[in-house]
């Protein structure tokens, strides 16, 4: 049986930088990180869609908030130290109408309050930035937005994290808990303190722990459509003005590291917690708590559950997409749409008390564990800044 100080659950970009944070606050402490696949990054954090977050869109008072802007330079200078290539090439917020307006204003507000860098320009000043983008009368410029390979990140994470001393153990999944031990399909591990970061499962291992009584991960399924025009045919990330009362952004434009552009993502409703294609990893028992759940969502949620389903199930139409995509830019035709990228899931807090998706990180713990339940866009640009903030959490509760 392996002992161990610290054994964190998880290997995704929010696994590793907690226990690369716990080494460098902790340099002689044993620290384990197991992870069910053979390598990080193999489900969220290696499926998303690469966007370094400038910070404009959070409510001042979240932990969102707070976390974006330095997660983004701090993350952007990791890349650099890494030589992990970036694409800097901001990003246009547009209105479709007049109605998006107000919401238009309410991000520049909120961009201020955050001490974002953000530029309100005229339908004109936005073409020169993007001559094919679509906005009615106003748009925002974000230049501190960009976007870098997340695997190339989570690669670069792995190694220092073996190099700094984390053990790493690969093919080893989490199965029960009993007492200070911890079972899992290879054998049992004691520890001083257990660190959930397991996505999509963080709710069910949170409750052998006594905790997420009130939470269940709703599972939904991000889907992009590439394009196969050349480099730079589109300049920026171009996103609509979003509904600030939903978690999900809408379908936008992504230009990758390489400069090629993806429209994306859905949010559609997975059946089952890793619901990627098809029947793979099909699970029955989740396929009757998932749907059991969506179907208890369609009255009385504080969203409405019914209309997002049935408009999120209907961009597994290529052309619905690519209509979606129209409306930010000219010139979009479904004949440059052909390839869908790798499906992503994204593990949705759902309070189940209040019916709400969690808008905002949700942690719960003691001194003897700490559980991230909640990391959910942009955790990803987050997860430095978001580490050490987790860390500084467990130090209090194991006072």
């Amino acid at each position: 049986m392996a002992t161990c100080d610290f054994l964190v659950i998880g290997g995704g970009v929010i696994g590793l930088s907690i226990a690369r944070e716990l080494r460098r606050r902790q340099p002689n402490a044993s620290i384990i990180l197991i992870e069910k696949e053979s390598s990080c990054g193999t489900h969220a954090s290696g499926r998303n869609s690469g966007v370094l977050h400038a910070g404009f869109y959070y409510s001042p008072d979240s932990l969102k908030a707070k976390f974006t802007r330095l997660g983004n330079e701090q993350l952007t200078a990791y890349c650099e130290e890494k030589r992990i290539p970036l694409n800097k090439c901001g990003k246009l917020v547009v209105a479709k109408d007049a109605g998006d307006l107000k919401s238009l204003d309410e991000l520049i507000r909120r961009g201020h309050a955050n001490g974002i860098e953000l530029h309100e320009l005229t339908d004109i000043e936005a073409r020169k930035i993007e001559p094919r983008v679509k906005t009615y009368q106003r748009a925002l410029f974000s230049p501190h937005t960009s976007t870098v390979n997340p695997l190339h990140v989570v690669d670069a994470m792995q190694q220092d994290a073996i190099r700094e001393g984390v053990q790493l153990h690969f093919g080893t999944a989490y199965v029960g808990r009993e007492g200070r031990q911890l079972r899992t399909n290879q054998d049992r591990i004691e520890a001083g303190y257990v660190v959930n970061a397991a996505g999509l499962y963080a709710d069910k291992i949170a409750m052998d722990y006594g905790f997420s009584e009130k939470y269940r991960i709703l599972p939904f399924k991000g889907l992009y459509l590439y394009s196969n025009e050349p480099p730079g045919s589109i300049r920026t990330n171009i996103y609509p003005v979003p509904d600030l009362k939903n978690p999900f952004l809408g379908i936008h434009f992504t230009i990758t590291a390489d400069g090629k552009a993806k429209i994306g993502p859905t949010a559609i409703p997975a059946f089952w917690r890793e619901n990627y294609g098809g029947f793979s990893n099909f699970n029955m028992g989740e396929l009757i708590e998932v749907a059991g759940r969506g179907l208890g969502l369609l009255t009385g949620a504080q969203f409405d559950y019914r209309r997002l389903a049935v408009e999120e199930i209907s961009k597994y139409s290529r052309s619905k997409m690519v209509s979606l995509a129209s409306v930010l830019a000219e010139n979009v035709d479904e004949r440059n749409y052909q390839k869908w990228g790798r499906p992503g899931i994204r593990a949705q807090l759902l309070d189940i008390t209040k019916r709400k998706l969690e808008m905002d990180f949700v942690l719960e713990g003691d001194g003897h564990s700490m559980h991230v339940l909640n990391t959910v866009s942009p955790g990803f640009t987050c997860s430095l800044p978001f580490s050490r903030y987790v860390c500084d959490y467990i130090e209090q509760a194991a006072r």
